[in-house]
């Protein structure tokens, strides 16, 4: 036999050089075939309920950027048909309601504007040109309008305010909210706006909330479902916080307002409610108004309750009293008589059925996933509803699910030849005690490979949060299929503070970041470390934003279990930490209010990892954004600091155009390959 030099491309080069563990079995996760994954979004149902439209995400690492096109697909089954392939993004694809045209957001010279095509992928045209840009848009019911929300500016920039210097680079402000999560106070407002529409024309834009410095959707994640047409196209219900500065820093009082578009009033429906007020949905019968309902002013992980109002009488009921815990994306059946929700339970979020009549609330689906939205369609002649789903070893796909018995089809299969041809590690649920005699359900991620008579580093995922489920994500950053292919084992518990275990669960770490909740992850920890097959030399802790302050907490506190940390976005001192976040109804309830205050919160004294930095001996890397508002970059600053200072391995990956998350395909790859370098330095995982 001749022999011949084979040559090894340069990603596979790069693979055997960072990621020794997976040289040798190429049909494993890798973080190249991570961002060839598809991502899928939420479908829009025809009205007829016939067909869906979704987008489908792809990204060019090379180029360093993402692309969403539209596809149609038959709620029955079959093969996907491409709407649109235009340059850039097309997104937020809605139904006219006659089922003529499709309308959707997509980039111009001037913002992203409204197009529409028709179902058959032919017609393309662009509907509006509002200058700057458009976002949230919604046909009315009955066809006679659109609404969208615009920007509006109403404060003056500092060069406005002094126009003789025009290359003065400075902000000035006068009150809190400044920044915002990853963006700072651009002196405009995102505005609700209403217009006649009528065949691909629409008239003079309305806005239904001039000179009010407010925004709808909620700053920074809210979307078009925080607004909500009424079925007859003569109401609007949208979402928004009236207070500023200080007072809105401090408060999760968020409401929701009924515009009357004939008379142009404006009523506010949660008059009195002092916690969020979410996800509008009208009743087909327009009678009756579902949303979500936090009781407490200044706690952002309240309950999640399910709330329906009559109109008729003005009563408010809650619909999900018997069950105590989060419930998500209200959506009304065809007749009225039932609401689906969504809803944390466990360690997964499955699907749930509200008697919109009768205060009640019954679980539909059961398995180890997570359903995220969901929409009402028709298969033959009935209902269903078409969910997205994801599980820890498979990203979002949409399904239709029978309301009858919960079970589901995959609609979508963008990613199933990638995905079949990868070998996955077992996820496995275990029980393990913890301190005070509660049960921890953890998580546990196998390599593929997994051979229990070998020896097996292990890491232990400390969650974000702090509070929020530990369920089914897909993550593509923290993505435990990732780190099995590259030869550890993942413990992932759903400590103090997780959602899906009842209220009083995930509300116990509030005041205590270091105390149960620290208990939770080291009891999950020691009871794998004890098997037989892992070893106790080899132990890691990993985790972001609470996650990070997690690692920051067990790395003076950890009584020498592990051999390194990675914290990304972490809180590193608790008083640097309140005065510089910006949402501080998030540290005054769960640190106790400020740090100044007598008698003094005892979080910032017990609970603050840089009180522990004597304690620190282990190698720690430590990775931030700039525009990370929420978790300051000079908290993983100091964090480093104290490191090289008290003479440890450390590292510092700082990302200057990333925020909380990072988000661009080389920033995540790069991500990757230092986190798995670092790993490899540290823990010396096996060939």
């Amino acid at each position: 036999m001749k022999h011949t030099t084979r040559r090894i491309p340069l990603s596979a080069a790069l693979l055997v050089l960072l990621f020794p563990a997976v040289a040798a079995a190429q049909d494993v996760m890798t973080p190249e075939r991570l961002w060839e994954i598809q991502r899928i979004s939420a479908p829009s149902i025809s009205p007829d309920g016939q067909a869906f439209v979704y987008g489908v995400r792809t990204y060019d690492v090379g180029a360093n950027k993402g692309n969403t096109d539209l596809w149609l697909r038959p709620v029955a089954g079959g093969e996907a048909r491409r709407l649109t392939d235009l340059d850039g993004s097309e997104s937020d694809a809605a139904w006219r309601p006659d089922g003529e045209w499709i309308g959707f957001l997509a980039g111009t010279d001037d913002g992203r504007q409204w197009h529409e095509i028709r179902p058959d992928g032919s017609d393309l045209r662009q509907v509006t040109a509002v200058p700057g840009g458009i976002s949230n848009i919604q046909y009315s019911p009955d066809g006679g309008r659109i609404s969208f929300t615009a920007p509006v500016k109403l404060d003056l920039t500092t060069v406005e305010l002094y126009p003789d210097l025009p290359q003065a680079e400075a902000r000035i402000a006068d009150d809190l909210m400044y920044r915002h999560w990853d963006s700072w106070h651009e002196y405009d407002y995102s505005h609700l706006f209403v217009a006649t529409y009528e065949d691909g024309s629409i008239g003079d834009p309305r806005d239904l909330m001039p000179g009010q410095r407010i925004d709808t959707p909620l700053s920074p994640f809210g979307g078009g479902e925080q607004i909500a047409w009424s079925p007859d196209g003569g109401r609007i219900v949208y979402t928004a916080k009236t207070l500023s500065g200080v007072e809105y820093a401090r408060s999760t009082n968020s409401d929701l307002f009924l515009v009357d578009l004939a008379s142009g009033s404006t009523t506010n429906l949660t008059e009195g409610m002092m916690g969020y007020d979410l996800e509008p949905s009208f009743s087909p019968d327009g009678r009756s108004l579902a949303w979500l309902s936090m009781e407490r002013d200044g706690y952002e992980a309240d309950l999640d309750r399910l709330f329906v109002l009559d109109f008729d009488t003005g009563q408010k009921r809650n619909l999900s009293e018997s069950y105590d815990d989060e419930v998500h994306g209200p959506t009304w059946s065809t007749d009225g008589s039932t609401i689906w929700v969504t809803g944390d339970t466990r360690g997964t979020v499955q699907i749930f059925a509200a008697d919109a009549a009768d205060a009640g609330i019954e679980r539909l689906t059961e398995g180890v996933f997570d359903y995220t939205s969901i929409g009402v369609a028709r298969h033959g002649d009935r209902d269903v509803l078409l969910a997205t789903r994801r599980s820890m070893s498979a990203p979002v796909d949409i399904y239709r699910v029978d309301p009858g018995d919960g079970s589901a089809v995959a609609l979508t299969d963008e990613n199933r030849a990638l995905l079949d041809g990868m070998s996955l590690g077992r996820v496995e649920q275990r029980m393990i005690p913890a301190t005070d005699g509660e049960e921890i359900l953890t998580w546990v991620i196998y390599p593929p490979d997994f051979d229990p008579d070998r020896r097996w580093p292990v890491l232990l995922y400390a969650k974000g949060g702090p509070q929020g489920p530990m369920s089914q994500s897909f993550s593509y950053r923290w993505n435990f299929q990732l780190m099995a292919a590259n030869g550890y084992v993942v413990v992932a518990p759903n400590r103090r503070g997780t959602a899906g275990f009842g209220q009083a669960w995930e509300e116990q770490i509030s005041g205590d970041w270091g105390g149960q909740a620290m208990d939770d992850l080291l009891s999950a920890i020691d009871q794998v470390a004890a098997e037989p097959w892992a070893d106790e030399e080899r132990l890691g802790a990993i985790g972001a934003s609470y996650g990070g302050y997690s690692v920051f907490w067990l790395a003076g506190n950890h009584e020498k279990r592990f051999k390194t940390f990675v914290a990304h976005a972490g809180v590193f001192n608790l008083e640097s930490m309140y005065g510089a976040t910006e949402e501080l109804f998030f540290v005054d309830f769960d640190l106790g209010g400020p740090y100044w205050e007598t008698p003094r919160p005892p979080s910032y004294d017990e609970f603050s990892p840089h009180r522990f930095v004597a304690n620190w001996d282990t190698p720690i890397l430590i990775i931030h954004g700039q525009q990370d508002f929420r978790v300051p970059v000079t908290e993983g600053m100091q964090a480093f600091t104290a490191a090289r200072l008290k003479g440890l391995d450390a590292r510092f990956l700082y990302f200057p155009e990333e925020g909380h998350w990072i988000l661009s395909p080389q920033n995540g790859v790069l991500w990757h390959r230092v986190f798995f370098d670092w790993l490899g330095r540290t823990l010396k995982p096996a060939a």
